[in-house]
């Protein structure tokens, strides 16, 4: 008899709890601590309040899901399925996929949740959810999907252009000297997320600099690392941004004028790597259609 499989994920992910209900999936709110208050992300502090509390200062740190609320959420999946696949952020951006795995191990849940390293967070993590959910109505297993998944860490790129380097600076990523001198001579880093690893890629004159910068990147990928999936059409554009909704707006419209036919898929930059990039930061990326084993 076929097993029944859920997917859980974490607000990483971009996905708000209201879409996750309408997806059939659950959703884990990560904790941030604000001055040393805990707020849970989508459940007790919104996009609008984070910003807030960042602009004006106040000490903004993320910080791992404790076991018990993972246990909990997989315990709720598991009344409802036989089976979990659990997609946490990156396990280059955090621990908590390793913390995940080794609570993946004990009695209760061994084969049966499935916890998943798939190098991605924002939108190429909420596409992954739903590449995932067509391999379930397609009839694959937890062990299968891990499989599927991790075998295709490589196939993504993405790219975030920085408006400003105050965070950065915060966070411990750049030196104060470096965030002045920046700030001075208007630089705008441009930021590579590589197989869920954040890094310096560029560093820009002005912003729009930037995102010439990474449409062109973006596009050289497509020629040469992804030409055989975009050939196949099975190349997903993405998009992610921590900017207004009209700056996102011209943003996705420059993407689509720079590669037309494509449909662009956009999401709001999830707040743990927002806290590094602060308001103004806007992505770009692809990742491809996961590959089914013959």
């Amino acid at each position: 008899m076929k097993k029944s499989v859920g997917v859980i994920t974490d607000s990483h992910s971009g996905i708000s709890q209201e879409e996750a209900e309408k997806l059939g999936i659950l959703v884990l709110p990560m904790p941030f601590y604000i001055d040393g208050q805990c707020c849970y992300e989508d459940i007790t502090l919104s996009r609008e309040e984070f910003f807030q509390k960042l602009d004006s200062g106040a000490e903004i740190t993320t910080s791992q899901p404790s076991p018990a609320e993972v246990m909990k959420l997989w315990d709720q999946g598991l009344d409802k399925f036989d089976e979990i696949v659990y997609m946490p952020i990156s396990s280059g951006l955090s621990g908590s996929c390793a913390t995940a795995a080794v609570l993946a191990r004990e009695e209760s849940y061994e084969g049966r949740v499935f916890v998943v390293d798939h190098g991605r967070v924002s939108t190429p993590l909420h596409r992954l959810v739903l590449d995932v959910l067509e391999l379930i109505r397609e009839g694959c297993g937890g062990e299968e999907i891990k499989d599927i998944v991790e075998a295709s860490r490589e196939n993504v790129e993405i790219y975030i252009g920085v408006d400003t380097l105050e965070h950065l600076k915060r966070g411990g990523r750049i030196t104060p000297a470096t965030a002045l001198l920046g700030t001075v001579l208007n630089i705008k880093p441009v930021l590579k997320l590589d197989v869920g690893v954040l890094d310096s890629f560029k560093k820009c004159r002005g912003f729009l600099k930037a995102k010439k910068s990474m449409i062109e990147a973006m596009s050289h990928d497509m020629e040469t690392r992804f030409k055989d999936a975009k050939d196949r059409g099975e190349l997903y554009l993405l998009a992610a941004s921590s900017a207004s909704e009209e700056e996102t707006r011209e943003w996705v419209r420059e993407i689509e004028e720079a590669f037309p036919g494509m449909e662009v898929m956009c999401d709001n930059l999830s707040l743990g790597v927002s806290c590094h990039t602060g308001q103004g930061a806007l992505g770009i990326g692809c990742s491809g259609r996961l590959r089914r084993r013959v």
